[in-house]
């Protein structure tokens, strides 16, 4: 039995296609919903045009109650029943509560070498702090934010005049690399992290 996945995303949805595109064939997957908090998200037209049934629960009306938020997130997740849960560039923080429903069960991409630099502006405080590689790790979630055990991370060098933009775009070709790779390995039930040089 395959298992079913859901993707929550807030823009293009890059890396939900590069997970996408991987759950076909041997996979242990399928992707089964691609959900945003902002129905204006490109990556859900994208989701449609492979085939995958998309939604989306605007944020904004929910402004200062996340659990009203999340309580409409739950129940369209709850019509799709998901297996695994993939964070895959969903901007928002999640409340504890939510967490532990998927506990075990729901993956982040960060684009930091986690446990550096949790957050925002990743790429330009490797830059800030005169880092020589950066990169980006794949790991369980838990409450706090950008932690849990690490099931993969891949690395790129900083190169002499990087941008911020610059390093961005090196660690998001190793991002849609990387993530499929942990979920296909995830979902067979293999939690061993892939470490790359």
């Amino acid at each position: 039995m395959k298992k079913r996945v859901a993707i929550l995303i807030s823009g293009g949805g890059s890396n939900m296609v590069a997970l996408a595109r991987d759950m076909a064939g041997d996979h242990p997957a399928r992707p089964v919903l691609v959900m945003a908090n902002d129905p204006a998200a490109a990556g859900l037209a994208r989701a449609r045009d492979m085939g995958i049934d998309a939604a989306a629960v605007d944020h904004r009306p929910f402004r200062g109650d996340r659990a009203a938020f999340e309580a409409a997130l739950m129940a369209r997740l709850q019509e799709a029943a998901p297996d695994i849960l993939c964070l895959a560039g969903f901007m928002r923080v999640l409340t504890e509560g939510f967490v532990a429903r998927w506990q075990g069960r729901m993956l982040n991409i960060h684009p930091s070498l986690l446990p550096k630099y949790r957050g925002l502006d990743t790429h330009a405080r490797a830059l800030a702090a005169g880092d020589a590689e950066h990169g980006c790790t794949v790991h369980e979630v838990t409450p706090a934010l950008d932690d849990g055990p690490i099931l993969g991370q891949a690395r790129v060098p900083v190169l002499p005049g990087d941008s911020p933009a610059d390093l961005a775009a090196r660690v998001l070709v190793e991002e849609h690399r990387l993530y499929p790779a942990v979920l296909r390995r995830f979902a067979s039930g293999d939690r061993r992290p892939i470490l790359t040089p």
